[in-house]
C-alpha cells in the first residue's frame, strides 16, 4: 500500500487547553504562566478520534501543529502568547510520543504583533532540538488582520529565516485568527497566502536564503486561479515568468474540490505539491452530492487521470520526505 503523508494537520487537544487560554487572556499575565488543568491521560485520550480518522482515510502519518485560529498572536502582553504556544507544543510532543505511528510534530511559534520574529527563535530551537519537531507554522500576519506587519519578502523576517535554515526546517505559511470584521478567518487565510506568495517571489529572500523551504497553505490562496494576471504583468515588465518564480515555493493540497486540485497541479506542478487535508477540520463534512467526506482527499487525487503514478507518489509522500528533511520517514 502506498504511503500517504499528510503535512497539514492540527492538534486535537482537550477542552482544558482552551480554558487555560481563556485564563491567560483574562488575567493578562497577572497570575503567571500556570498550567493546563488536564491529566496526561486526558491529553492523550483527546487524540483518539483524530487517530481513528487518519486510519479511516489511510493516512500513514500526519504532521500536527497548533490550531491556527487559537494561537492569539495579536493578544497582549506578549508573554501570554509565549506561554500558550509553549503549552500547545508540549501537548503536541506528548501526543506524538504516544502515537508515533500517526503523528509528527510541527512547532507553533510565539509570534506577537509588532514584535521582531527573532522572538520565536528560542521556542523553535526547543521544539526542534529537544522535542524532535520537523517544521514550524509561520503566520505572515501576527497582527491578525491589522495589516501592519511587513510582507514575508521583507528583511524584517530574516532572523527567523536564518534559524529555519540553520535548523533545516520548513515553514508552513498559515494565517491565524482575524480581527477585521470584513473578513472571516477562512477568507483571511486566502488573503494572506496570496500576499505572502507575491511578497516572496518579488523579493530577494531566496537569493539570500537559497535553502529556505516555505509551503503555502490551502493550495496557494488565490494565486493559481489568478496566475494569468500575474504572468501578464511580468511579460509587460520583461521579468521572469511567473511559473519559474513559483518553483521556489511549495504548496499543500488542502483544497476540497477535484477541479481546484487539477488546476493547482497544472499551474505549479505535482513536483511542488505536498499532500495535506487539515483533517479533522473545516473539511470534515460530507459532500452533498457524493456523500463522501470532503477532506478524504487521497481518492480524489488518485482519480486525477493526467497524473502519472510517480507524480502521485511524489504528492502523497515523496515531496514530504524531501521538504521535511529532518523527518526519518516511514519505516
Amino acid at each position: 500500500m502506498q504511503a500517504i503523508v499528510d503535512i497539514h494537520g492540527h492538534v486535537t487537544a482537550p477542552l482544558a487547553l482552551y480554558a487555560y487560554q481563556a485564563g491567560l487572556m483574562s488575567a493578562r499575565a497577572f497570575h503567571g504562566k500556570g498550567s493546563i488543568r488536564a491529566t496526561e491521560e486526558e491529553i492523550l485520550e483527546a487524540a483518539l478520534p483524530h487517530v481513528q480518522r487518519l486510519k479511516d482515510y489511510g493516512i500513514s502519518r500526519q504532521f500536527i501543529s497548533p490550531r491556527p485560529y487559537s494561537m492569539m498572536h495579536s493578544r497582549k502582553p506578549e508573554v501570554i502568547v509565549q506561554w500558550f504556544i509553549e503549552t500547545v507544543n508540549d501537548i503536541i510532543a506528548a501526543q506524538v510520543a504516544e502515537y508515533p505511528d500517526s503523528f509528527v510534530g510541527v512547532a507553533g511559534l510565539p509570534q506577537s504583533a509588532g514584535v521582531c520574529p527573532s522572538n520565536s527563535v528560542e521556542e523553535l530551537r526547543r521544539c526542534v532540538l529537544e522535542l524532535g519537531f520537523v517544521g514550524c507554522v509561520l503566520n505572515p500576519d501576527p497582527g491578525e488582520g491589522d495589516y501592519a506587519t511587513p510582507g514575508l519578502g521583507d528583511e524584517w523576517w530574516y532572523p527567523l529565516y536564518e534559524a529555519m535554515v540553520e535548523l533545516d526546517v520548513p515553514g508552513l505559511v498559515h494565517a491565524t485568527a482575524c480581527s477585521n470584521p470584513r473578513e472571516s478567518y477562512s477568507n483571511h487565510f486566502i488573503t494572506e497566502e496570496s500576499i505572502a506568495v507575491m511578497s516572496l517571489v518579488d523579493s530577494n529572500v531566496f537569493t539570500d536564503f537559497p535553502d529556505l523551504k516555505l509551503i503555502i497553505s490551502h493550495g496557494g490562496g488565490s494565486v493559481p486561479y489568478q496566475y494569468g494576471r500575474w504572468q501578464a504583468q511580468r511579460v509587460q515588465k520583461g521579468r521572469e515568468d511567473f511559473s519559474e518564480s513559483l518553483k521556489r515555493l511549495w504548496f499543500d493540497t488542502v483544497l476540497y474540490n477535484k477541479e481546484s486540485l487539477e488546476l493547482l497541479f497544472k499551474i505549479v506542478g505535482p513536483e511542488r505539491c505536498l499532500f495535506g487535508t487539515e483533517t479533522p477540520g473545516i473539511g470534515s463534512g460530507a459532500d452533498r452530492v457524493t456523500g463522501q467526506f470532503m477532506d478524504d482527499l487521497a481518492p480524489v487525487i488518485d482519480s486525477i487521470d493526467f497524473l502519472g503514478e510517480d507524480e502521485k507518489a511524489a504528492v502523497f509522500s515523496g515531496n514530504a520526505r524531501e521538504v521535511f528533511s529532518r523527518w526519518n520517514g516511514i519505516d
